[in-house]
């Protein structure tokens, strides 16, 4: 019996040669029992053919699995799994034994039940992905990356690599964000008072440990980001949700003894509102009056394709009280999982204390990749591609949603990427994203980014981040007749 040659294909985020690759994908073949000894492997110049490599490349791959037995050669015949080939076990796991524990008293905390909403992690399956916060293969520089994660690999990086930081971070990721990031956004900021985190949700929760204990109130948006809301709950401090208008948090709403206020004035979580220039005074005027401390979490605030962004909350801060939050997981590709803390020493020196005894640092091999990415100007360069493209896509967005009949209940004026939808009164769109998915169509309900017990289900967010130009005016036009019941 032979082996398709439809059976192999090329991984294109395989960190390795193609040689390696292609002995890989044969040993796990062999490995979990789809590839039997005995089995008639392609050959070398029609696997070469269907791979779009060079022959040689197969030709090396198969000898090398000669070698260690997991491949025969037949004279003309070609190459066949081998007779000596490891075979899978011919038995099934072991069952475990019956479990005499009584969790639900064992546990003393628990942190399940939260409202974050799993993500499909087949979305890029679908045809009409709007769904938020995923990069875009075509728009990502994958060859620079790999030549900056090639340089952090080379021998003057080897400390970089290999070395336990400590609490420390990376010097030349944290110099970048000095000179660079923080300007754009008018912050001034020494080392001393920047922590790298593992994206912006770790800066939460690393933020929430430190300032919140059960005596103590946190203000946030209604409706917000929901895994803050998740993470501020399993702090058990005093919960106060606040509705946002069309200008993002009232200040004058803000009730007395507020000890932390969480706040996204750049682009509204969920419903992408812009912060006036007066609010973000006002904001922290009524800080400045309840002697409170102020959360920014100043996402995409890169993707201002539309306006200049208006300067972080962080930049107007005259007395310390603000503690900004930023992050290259969104403008890089949601997988790096790299933001930042910035904030008065007093406060980074305990943030860097509590990460250390949870994780100590991140990896040391992923800071110096991004701040070569960051320092050679691919990010730059990435930044504007990924503004072209938003702006484009959210032309067409606008145009189809017109055309379409539905109702827009925010968007950014700034830019962003994504567009706050409301359905008309009645709807569930957690049924309606169930429906969709039917029809090859993902959008988020808005249900999870409320406060309270009877939360509105009407609303949902529309995300144009991963989804091709050409494919939105019909994904629009599929969410129209779900809606009408066509």
């Amino acid at each position: 019996m032979s082996i398709s040659v439809d059976t192999f294909f090329l991984n294109p985020q395989f960190q390795g040669t193609l040689q390696s690759q292609i002995q890989q994908m044969i040993a796990e073949g062999i490995l979990s029992g789809r590839f039997r000894q005995g089995e008639k492997l392609p050959s070398t110049r029609k696997l070469a053919k269907h791979l779009g490599v060079s022959r040689i490349t197969v030709t090396l791959a198969y000898t090398e699995l000669l070698a260690n037995d997991y491949l025969a050669s037949r004279g003309r015949s070609g190459y066949f799994v081998s007779e000596n080939a490891p075979e899978p076990p011919p038995f099934d796991a072991t069952r475990q034994s019956d479990e005499n524990v009584d969790w639900a008293r064992a546990i003393g905390r628990k942190f399940t039940g939260g409202d974050t909403p799993q993500k499909p992690v087949d979305w890029a399956k679908y045809k009409y992905p709007f769904i938020y916060g995923q990069a875009d293969p075509t728009l990502f520089d994958h060859a620079n990356w790999r030549l900056c994660a090639i340089q952090a690999l080379g021998q003057k990086d080897f400390n970089s690599l290999t070395t336990d930081y400590g609490d420390q971070d990376d010097e030349r990721l944290i110099e970048f964000i000095v000179r660079h990031t923080l300007p754009r956004r008018g912050i001034a900021a020494r080392p001393e008072e920047i922590l790298i985190t593992l994206g912006a949700q770790n800066a939460l929760w690393l933020t929430a440990q430190v300032l919140l204990t059960q005596r103590r109130t946190a203000a946030i948006e209604d409706p917000c980001y929901h895994a803050l809301r998740d993470i501020l709950t399993q702090s058990r401090c005093h919960l106060v949700p606040i509705p946002v208008d069309r200008d993002g948090l009232p200040p004058h709403a803000i009730p007395p003894k507020s000890d932390v206020i969480f706040t996204t004035p750049s682009h509204q979580c969920p419903t992408t509102a812009t912060m006036p220039m007066a609010r973000r005074e006002a904001l922290l005027e009524r800080a400045r009056e309840l002697d409170a401390l102020i959360v920014e979490d100043d996402y995409e605030f890169e993707m201002s394709f539309l306006n200049a962004p208006s300067p972080a909350l962080k930049s107007l801060d005259k007395d310390g009280r603000v503690i900004y939050i930023g992050s290259f997981s969104k403008s890089i590709f949601p997988g790096l999982r790299l933001g930042y803390i910035v904030g008065s020493e007093s406060f980074i020196r305990e943030a860097r204390a509590l990460r250390a005894s949870v994780l100590r640092h991140p990896p040391g091999h992923i800071m110096r990749t991004a701040a070569y990415f960051l320092s050679l100007g691919h990010y730059d360069a990435l930044i504007r591609r990924n503004r072209i493209a938003l702006k484009e896509r959210r032309e067409v967005m606008q145009q189809a949603i017109s055309d379409s009949n539905l109702t827009i209940a925010g968007q950014g004026a700034h830019g962003g990427s994504s567009i706050w939808m409301r359905a008309p009164q009645g709807t569930d769109t957690e049924e309606l994203a169930q429906t969709l998915m039917e029809h090859g169509v993902l959008i988020e309900p808005g249900r999870p980014f409320f406060n309270g017990i009877n939360r509105p289900r009407e609303y949902y967010r529309l995300a144009y981040s991963s989804i091709p130009v050409e494919r939105i005016p019909e994904g629009i036009a599929r969410i129209s007749r779900a809606l009408s019941g066509r």
